[in-house]
């Protein structure tokens, strides 16, 4: 269904293996991005989560941060976790440079530290029709607030969790820590397909 797409993760830091599992079970080819030459050819990328002061920082060493924003601003891009806080136009954090694609005012690990990390279930609705999405929050953001192009698709406890604007997805969770592959399937159809 998806074998014609290759969608890159970027691969510097966090847990960008299992997003190439998940994108392996849907039959699709996918890349881990170290270098801005690696972002050649992709229909959509991954930003994973992970330690998002590290991930800026590796950005900027690995000289990627304006080849990684043009693409951003072009492609499919769903940014999870760290990702979403990368992808942001404001984070609380000075250490943490954003790429300012999607309209989001970010409190850096919001939900608390990791202790306070917790596995949750809420529905949401995508592509018209509800789902219950599987999830953990790991040292996860809250989007404090949200522009007018931004779309909150799913909230949870009152607080946005996943948002789009254009071709740019993002949730505050993992969800490739389980065995569900709705939100991938989601992205794919909705954010990367449509150009095919």
């Amino acid at each position: 269904m998806f074998s014609h797409l290759t969608v890159g993760v970027l691969a510097l830091q966090g847990d960008f293996e299992r997003h190439l599992y998940r994108l392996m079970s849907l039959q699709v080819v996918g890349r881990e991005v170290r270098t801005n030459h690696d972002l050649d050819g992709l229909d959509g990328l991954i930003i994973p989560g992970g330690e998002s002061t590290t991930m800026s920082e590796l950005i900027d060493r690995f000289d990627m941060r304006n080849k990684l924003t043009e693409f951003c601003k072009r492609k499919a891009v769903w940014g999870t976790c760290a990702g979403l806080i990368m992808l942001a136009t404001k984070v609380d954090d000075t250490r943490v440079e954003p790429l300012k694609i999607i309209d989001l005012d970010v409190i850096r690990n919001g939900y608390g530290r990791q202790v306070h990390s917790a596995y949750a279930e809420f529905e949401a609705t995508l592509n018209g029709s509800s789902t219950l999405l599987k999830v953990s929050f790991i040292r996860a953001p809250i989007v404090k607030d949200y522009g007018p192009t931004v779309n909150a698709i799913s909230t949870y406890h009152n607080n946005p969790v996943l948002l789009s604007s254009g071709r740019c997805l993002v949730s505050s969770f993992h969800s490739e820590l389980h065995d569900d592959i709705t939100l991938p399937k989601y992205f794919l159809e909705r954010f990367v397909s449509p150009e095919k």
